[in-house]
């Protein structure tokens, strides 16, 4: 019966879809609002939505992409509904997990679980690209409760003592034909799942060299979002096809067959974030 209503719902979502490439959302700055004092923290936060709940059919509630400005952050709070993660993808900014601060320097992230608390501040001179992914135990069920701390000045830890991601090119691996694909990729398993106690499965790093691609594949119960980190190319999925570049979010839903090429010179470098309609249901698939 399960595998029924999965099916169906795979072909809902497959009737009411607009066009591949609009479901690809590119990351515009000129589409980003000032927040200030962003769950009490300090100075300005700049972000838009790429993503949220209504996109998927997994529990995943938003991917917000934005600038943290110079003396600027989001403020201590808790999350006892959902997870969230916290991602720099230049320069190096004040990462809080449970009251603990480090500075980190990007690409880099730091996953909050739920029930635990989180900050971010950019004690530097320079603005600091920043990404926000949250996954929930109930879908579209949101929470927070701000502690009225921007942690600006807040002692520092080294090394830090909480989980923390680094996406360094340097800690990639080849993967020869990943998923039928053509050339030698690099990848990495960034982040496993059990480091979530949400349905948020895993979070991959992918490097793509000039004419690589990650062949055609599906996952069972699982959808993923791919980010554009560097580079250029195409992706696929089902029968469509668009381009995508540095700054695009990808979404791949329930039984989507997808594929991306790198058809530039350079490399496609990408972010692959996996959330599964169960916890604990992930398919050997999802591991090249």
């Amino acid at each position: 019966m399960r595998a029924f209503l999965l099916a169906a719902l795979c072909m809902v979502c497959l009737f009411a879809r607009d066009p591949l490439a609009q479901r690809v959302r590119h990351n515009d700055p000129a589409n980003y609002r000032p927040s200030k004092a962003v769950h009490g923290g300090a100075g300005e936060l700049n972000y838009s939505a790429m993503f949220d709940a209504k996109d998927f059919n997994t529990n995943v509630l938003f991917l917000h992409r934005g600038v943290i400005a110079p003396k600027s952050g989001i403020g201590h709070h808790f999350h006892n509904q959902m997870e969230e993660m916290f991602v720099i993808l230049n320069g190096e900014a004040e990462f809080t997990i449970d009251g603990r601060t480090s500075l980190i320097k990007g690409p880099a992230g730091a996953p909050c679980r739920m029930g635990h608390s989180h900050a971010i501040y950019n004690p530097t001179g320079r603005p600091v690209e920043w990404m926000n992914i949250a996954v929930g135990s109930i879908k579209g069920k949101y929470d927070n409760f701000d502690l009225g701390d921007g942690r600006v000045g807040a002692p520092l830890d080294n090394p830090p003592v909480f989980m923390a991601m680094r996406l360094n090119r340097e800690l990639l691996r080849p993967v020869s034909g990943m998923n039928g694909g053509q050339g030698a990729a690099r990848y990495r398993r960034a982040l496993p799942p059990e480091v979530f106690l949400t349905p948020w499965a895993y979070v991959d790093h992918v490097l793509l060299p000039p004419a690589a691609s990650i062949g055609r594949h599906r996952h069972a119960g699982v959808e993923e979002i791919y980010y554009v980190m560097e580079g250029e190319g195409v992706v696929r999925v089902n029968d469509e096809s668009a381009p995508i570049r540095k700054g695009d979010a990808v979404p791949v839903l329930l039984e989507d067959v997808h594929s991306i090429e790198n058809t530039s010179g350079g490399d496609l470098e990408l972010m692959v974030v996996g959330v599964a309609m169960e916890k604990g249901k992930i398919d050997a698939a999802n591991v090249p």
